[in-house]
């Protein structure tokens, strides 16, 4: 058997971790002197909220080595295949690396840098699980996920720019200009890496739009199987005005929602959105 593991920046909701049957390895997020588990004893909206109390950002944290191996049954025969977030945002790929050198299990454990965040692994990690219920070996597994490993999109638009000025990645200028002149940068993953892309004005339920509208030619030409809506704490509205828009596109068979984890949205801060898909 082929088990299928992730990290918890995969932002999967608990019915899909149930569904394909996922293993989640849980990041660290650190308020202060206090440590708590990704997805596990710490939510997004008690993220939000020390971080305005204190006005900075929470640190966070790959899981430890010990962490990974409690995952990994070294006396079982099963194979694993490993997705985690990209390799340049954390050190957890390395250190899933040497969970399965210190176990000597890499003969069975394929371990995967997604070389991306959040549902951007998500759609990796379902693929990988579909592809393991077929029948596939880890080896197998591994070489279909990165053909489409390139082809994966992944974006969001930020609502403030306050939390990602926080995380260093902004500076005050543009954080303080940002917020004066109601700029909501697009943000992309390529290669790996975050990059700021189109910046969009307006209030929520307008800038949203207009990013989303943005991605229709490349929406109407994705791979079918499924798009994801990954936020963090958007108004009802906005979110199913997202969805509505992608099903009057006809076009995919599975409209995904979830919500962004606490090491995601402790970055991105409330009112991000992203829509992310395989491109063919």
């Amino acid at each position: 058997m082929v088990k299928i593991l992730a990290d918890s920046t995969c932002d999967l909701s608990p019915a899909l971790i149930s569904k394909y049957k996922i293993g989640i390895i849980p990041l660290y997020v650190h308020l202060g002197e206090k440590e708590y588990k990704d997805g596990v004893n710490i939510t997004p909206s008690e993220i939000f909220k020390w971080s305005d109390e204190h006005k900075e950002t929470p640190r966070t944290s790959a899981p430890g080595i010990k962490d990974i191996e409690a995952l990994l049954d070294k006396g079982s025969t099963d194979e694993y295949v490993i997705f985690t977030i990209s390799s340049s945002m954390s050190s957890c790929c390395n250190d899933c690396v040497l969970a399965v050198e210190d176990l000597e299990m890499e003969d069975r454990v394929r371990v995967i840098d997604s070389a991306n965040l959040s549902t951007g692994i998500g759609l990796q990690v379902i693929k990988a699980a579909e592809l393991a219920a077929s029948g596939m070996t880890g080896a197998e597994i591994a070489a279909e996920i990165e053909k489409i490993k390139g082809k994966v999109r992944a974006s969001f638009v930020v609502d403030t720019l306050t939390y990602l000025y926080r995380g260093g990645r902004c500076s005050g200028m543009s954080a303080f200009f940002g917020s004066a002149l109601r700029i909501h940068p697009r943000i992309e993953v390529v290669d790996g890496a975050m990059h700021p892309e189109k910046k969009y004005r307006g209030k929520n339920t307008r800038f949203i739009m207009d990013y989303v509208r943005d991605m229709e030619n490349d929406l109407k030409a994705a791979v079918s199987d499924r798009v994801f809506i990954t936020h963090s704490g958007c108004d009802r509205e906005i979110v199913e005005e997202v969805r509505k828009y992608l099903e009057s596109l006809g076009h995919f068979n599975e409209i995904l929602e979830t919500t962004a984890g606490a090491v995601i949205s402790s970055h991105c801060g409330p009112g991000t959105l992203g829509v992310l898909f395989i491109a063919k």
